[in-house]
């Protein structure tokens, strides 16, 4: 197991102490909480009583897959807990997301959450974000001019491709203008621009959202809590 691998297994199993019977959860994507809905799997297969609502298509398979129980919005109003990975960290658990695709669906459920739990592995802490390109979320009927507007604010929009080289569409049928910010000194000023964008169905900063973030170092755990968190 690589460095890395270790240190996101860590996290993932360091964030199931959050987890309680009865709860409704939120099922993250991505690599790392890939490994917490394994571990999950095996704790409700030996009597853990949850649901949970999945982040994405992928998640959904991975958590069907396991044998935990599925519910939609339609059965749950709020969520206890949402455990979910992030592309990058920073000190004010602020968090860019949306590398695997799926941040509107993610976004949705960490906001419909009581708590919301970053499971990371070190490499993803960082002073400042952008060095990961922000991932923005965009229609595809305007993604173009979209894209236009988007370089006004000083980048060059990436159309990230799909696996067949055709543009990736999302879960919920959009495309992704990647988008290489660089040091992103206000995080909640840059947000606040880019939800003022008809057309930008959503982006990848997640500003005030997370309480606790769970980073897998070495051969343990750090566990930062956001002020003011019980």
């Amino acid at each position: 197991m690589t460095d890395i691998n270790r240190e996101k297994r860590l996290a993932a199993e360091r964030s199931l102490e959050f987890v309680h019977d009865g709860m409704s959860l939120g099922l993250g994507s991505g690599s790392t909480a890939a490994i917490m809905l394994e571990l999950l799997g095996r704790r409700v297969r030996e009597g853990l009583c949850v649901r949970g609502i999945p982040t994405s298509d992928m998640s959904r398979q991975l958590a069907e897959r396991e044998g935990i129980p599925i519910v939609g919005f339609d059965q749950v109003s709020y969520l206890d807990l949402t455990i979910d990975g992030a592309d990058e960290v920073d000190p004010d658990l602020n968090v860019i997301k949306g590398g695997g695709g799926a941040l509107l669906r993610e976004k949705i459920v960490a906001s419909l959450s009581r708590r919301v739990v970053i499971i990371v592995d070190s490499h993803k802490q960082v002073r400042r974000l952008g060095g990961f390109a922000l991932p923005v979320e965009v229609v595809q009927f305007a993604w173009q001019p979209l894209a236009v507007r988007l370089a006004e604010l000083g980048v060059q929009p990436v159309l990230r491709p799909g696996r067949d080289g055709l543009p990736l569409v999302t879960d919920e049928g959009n495309y992704i203008l990647d988008c290489a910010f660089g040091r992103i000194e206000k995080p909640a000023a840059l947000a606040a621009l880019l939800n003022a964008v008809p057309g930008v169905v959503e982006h990848g900063l997640f500003v005030d959202m997370v309480h606790t973030v769970i980073v897998g170092r070495g051969e343990g755990t750090e566990v930062i809590e956001r002020s003011g968190t019980c």
